[in-house]
């Protein structure tokens, strides 16, 4: 069952997330879901992928993209062309100075945190950062040295810091990081473990997805979104009409202004659907 506020023009761009949104839980997009994105895109509505994943995990939609091709990654770190094999065409970086102040904070304040580093060029991490999706080609080093640039300027920019601990509640870790380093960056975080994402101050998903809207002359109130987890809020809460999925973090729940059944269930596509319904019923 969905229900949300009717937008009287329709929306102009669909912005969603993937993993818990989109996705299925086994990182599919079901048949339903692929016609209904392409139904959209053949409607005139823009489609934005907008996630957490870094650019080299998008291959699970990139045949689904139509249209622009773009899609906002790393939290709204980095706009990439999914047209151009990933391409990374803006960067809105963390600056290195920000990150180690972000790491000292977060080492006094929850001892036990260890740190990822996730660049333009690849992740690298430190000995004990649990093994999610490490990378055989990253380097293993204390997170000083990973994010130590020799001249200064040389490096690679950093899209975002990663911090795990081992023993918090994400929750209480996420409210305790924000305490300690939240006027260094945009912490938050999409993982059901401890697992926190720290971006440059202001970037989020909704920051990068507005500058992508204004130079469209497309509006909030044009746009409908769809989340699942913490990092979503803002854009939630900034597009028009949004919604949480069915298996939604209650913070979710609360800030969107609609809800649908769960990113098994289809979700994203039976309210692409529904919209696309509404709008053929409006024009006969």
């Amino acid at each position: 069952m969905t229900s949300a506020p009717k937008n009287p023009t329709g929306p102009r761009l669909i912005a969603t997330d993937l993993d818990g949104t989109l996705l299925r839980d086994d990182k599919s997009v079901s048949d339903r879901t692929i016609a209904a994105l392409a139904a959209a895109e053949e409607a005139g509505i823009e489609v934005f992928f907008v996630t957490g994943r870094p650019a080299r995990w998008m291959d699970v939609v990139s045949a689904h993209v139509h249209g622009h091709g773009l899609a906002i990654c790393a939290n709204g770190a980095a706009v990439v062309d999914l047209h151009a094999g990933g391409r990374i065409i803006e960067v809105r970086p963390l600056e290195r100075a920000r990150a180690l102040a972000v790491v000292h904070a977060l080492r006094a304040a929850a001892p036990g945190t260890s740190f990822a580093v996730e660049l333009t060029t690849g992740i690298h991490y430190e000995p004990s950062y649990p093994p999610f999706y490490l990378d055989p080609g990253a380097t293993v080093a204390i997170a000083e040295k990973l994010l130590h640039e020799e001249p200064e300027g040389a490096g690679a920019p950093v899209l975002k810091l990663l911090a795990h601990h081992p023993e918090l509640a994400p929750d209480d870790f996420l409210a305790l990081a924000r305490t300690a380093a939240g006027d260094l960056g945009s912490i938050t975080r999409s993982s059901p473990t401890a697992l926190l994402e720290i971006s440059g101050l202001g970037v989020s998903k909704a920051s990068t997805l507005e500058l992508c809207c204004a130079e469209r002359g497309i509006a909030p109130e044009e746009v409908v979104a769809f989340g699942d987890m913490p990092n979503d809020l803002e854009m939630l809460s900034w597009a028009g009409m949004s919604y949480a999925m069915g298996n939604a973090h209650p913070d979710v729940v609360a800030a969107a202004s609609g809800r649908t059944v769960a990113n098994n269930e289809d979700g994203v596509a039976i309210v692409i659907e529904r919209i696309l319904a509404e709008r053929r019923h409006a024009t006969t």
